[in-house]
């Protein structure tokens, strides 16, 4: 009975950590026809109140026979099992491998019982162990597929975004519940020109049935060698059908199966936390989005998002940086504009998300927005993919920490064979101040606008468009040089690498402590240092000037008024 009483407390737990990570991160996907310049682009921000924003790193290493793997759990680094290890495994920096290839990934967490307790994959391992095994996104797959099947998959229902130089995938998988190994999946190649997206709800709904077609194959876990067809665009697991019959989730036509109504049904949760990024993310580029805002905002559930678009416009990396920095600006649920926004235009709510004015279970429910940008970020990334160039120069992971809005993203090269100090695993923890942490300055610098949000933003931004810009002003410089040292050593090549993304997150840790020192100057105590030719103002003698002092906007005070009636009213002035 003791050790029932245990193992039920284990799988409590385990559900209460997963909880945490509800509704978080923010995935998005550019192939490489909708790019400008032909790359291929994932997005993701990994958001979690836990989360310390940190670049993980992986040297590439040959292994003896005969070696395992400790697994440990991405969420808690709880140690989960052993895994066999094999002959070679590839660099990986944060979330992209030294061939160029990248994966993200959203919780989406889907209907309850399907998590195998017993497993030792989690949804975390899955990623940095595939990353250190594949070459291409359909490798990737094929890894991801062995793995869960062989180990079990140990967490709820995930959505990955799989992208390399060619190509990008949706991958959404889910478990098949406590002791029953390994895992459902469907995966579909994004056609080329076309863009998707997703943010903590499945997306896949009906696919292309195997029914001889070249273009999809229903495939066990032991023969993934289709995959590697490049006709192949849709390949799911065999009994994705079956077990949803199994557990009576389906009971209709195969070709009407839809993955994400069965394993995930759309909620007003699963719509307006999770679904309107996306929807902000497709009408930024797609003019006909605006007939989905009924369905995004969670009033009409009835007419779905398509899986992908395509965009009006070529995409950018800069315009994927400040995709990531979206808080609704622009549309009615635009977090600016109402009282909860404070005087200063704050784009942020506190959680939880959802709220009541009163403890009575009758009492009407609200809820805060959940935009892409958030407070709780701890790292996020543009991977960027190229073709046209040797893979350890071709990708460029485009690094931040912390909030994406208040963020700088850093060129790491793919092939590179350190990291910097600033991101460097072990400098500082969520419960340990670092500081030469890059997380915990660009905390401070977001943690100060947010109380001043309109005006201090504003300046924070410029360093941050200036620094980008310069990176990105640089790639083609470095590209080249670095493609002249290939040819001729490629370590070399790597350390030339190495030392420019060094230099570039020195650069930007630099620049943004200078602007925490300007900030915290020029906004102390809610007042504003007025500013002359680049400096603060002085009086002829050296002593500063009377600052700014603002005050509120004229709504603030109306409603302010309205709660406190005549409380803060002041008489008239009256002589003798």
């Amino acid at each position: 009975m003791k050790k029932l009483f245990v193992f039920a407390l284990i799988i409590i737990i385990a559900g209460i950590l997963n909880n945490q990570y509800t509704n978080a991160c923010t995935n998005f996907l550019v192939t490489k026809g909708a790019s400008v310049r032909g790359s291929v682009m994932i997005t993701y921000s990994a958001d979690s109140h836990q989360l310390y924003g940190e670049l993980y790193f992986w040297p590439a290493r040959d292994w003896p026979a005969g070696s395992m793997l400790d697994v440990y759990e991405w969420d808690t680094h709880r140690y989960m099992g052993k895994i066999r290890q094999i002959p070679h495994t590839y660099s990986v920096v944060g979330n992209m491998n030294e061939h160029q290839v990248a994966i993200g990934e959203t919780t989406y967490g889907g209907i309850s019982g399907m998590v195998d307790t017993t497993a030792i994959i989690d949804y975390g391992s899955l990623i940095y162990i595939t990353l250190q095994r594949a070459k291409s996104a359909r490798e990737a797959i094929k890894v991801m597929s062995d793995l869960v099947s062989e180990y079990g998959y140990a967490s709820e229902g995930e959505s990955f975004s799989i992208s390399d130089a060619n190509e990008a995938w949706i991958f959404e998988i889910i478990g098949k519940g406590p002791g029953n190994k390994g895992a459902v999946w469907v995966a579909r190649h994004i056609p080329d020109g076309y863009i998707c997206g997703h943010a903590n709800q499945a997306r896949i709904q009906t696919f292309p049935i195997a029914t001889g077609k070249k273009n999809s194959v229903a495939i066990t876990s032991k023969d993934l060698r289709r995959l590697m067809d490049p006709l192949v665009e849709c390949i799911y697991a065999y009994d994705v059908i079956d077990l949803a019959r199994s557990k009576k989730l389906f009971t209709g036509k195969d070709e009407e199966f839809s993955f994400s109504d069965t394993y995930n049904p759309i909620t007003f949760s699963g719509a307006r936390f999770c679904e309107v990024r996306v929807w902000s993310f497709f009408k930024s580029v797609n003019s006909d989005m605006q007939k989905y805002f009924s369905y995004a905002s969670g009033h009409d559930l009835s007419k779905r998002m398509p899986l992908w678009i395509k965009p009006d416009r070529k995409i950018s990396n800069y315009d994927m940086m400040n995709f990531m920095r979206d808080h609704l600006e622009g549309t009615p649920l635009d977090m600016r504009k109402d009282f909860g926004a404070g005087s200063f235009g704050a784009p942020y709510r506190w959680r939880p998300l959802e709220w009541k004015v009163s403890d009575s279970p009758d009492a009407p429910e609200y809820c805060n927005e959940r935009a892409v940008s958030t407070q709780q970020t701890g790292f996020v990334f543009v991977a960027e993919s190229r073709s046209w160039l040797p893979d350890p120069v071709g990708g460029i992971f485009w690094f931040g920490v912390d909030d994406a809005a208040t963020t700088v993203f850093n060129p790491i090269y793919c092939g590179i064979t350190d990291v910097p100090e600033c991101f460097r695993q072990g400098n500082g923890d969520m419960l340990t101040y670092s500081p030469t942490s890059a997380f915990w300055l660009f905390n401070q610098v977001a943690n100060l606008c947010y109380s001043r949000y309109d005006l201090m933003s504003a300046d924070a931004l410029k360093v941050q468009k200036k620094l980008e810009s310069e990176y990105i002003a640089q790639t083609a410089t470095v590209d080249d040089e670095a493609g002249k040292l290939m040819n001729q050593d490629e370590r070399q090549a790597r350390k030339y690498l190495t030392d420019y993304s060094l230099k570039t997150a020195a650069n930007t840790f630099d620049n943004w402590k200078k602007l925490s020192e300007y900030l915290l100057v020029k906004y102390i105590d809610g007042n504003i240092k007025k500013e002359k030719d680049g400096k603060f103002e002085r009086n002829p003698w050296g002593y500063p000037v009377m600052p700014l002092q603002p005050g509120y906007s004229d709504s603030w005070k109306k409603t302010v008024i309205q709660d406190t009636g005549d409380k803060l009213l002041m008489p008239k002035e009256s002589g003798h």
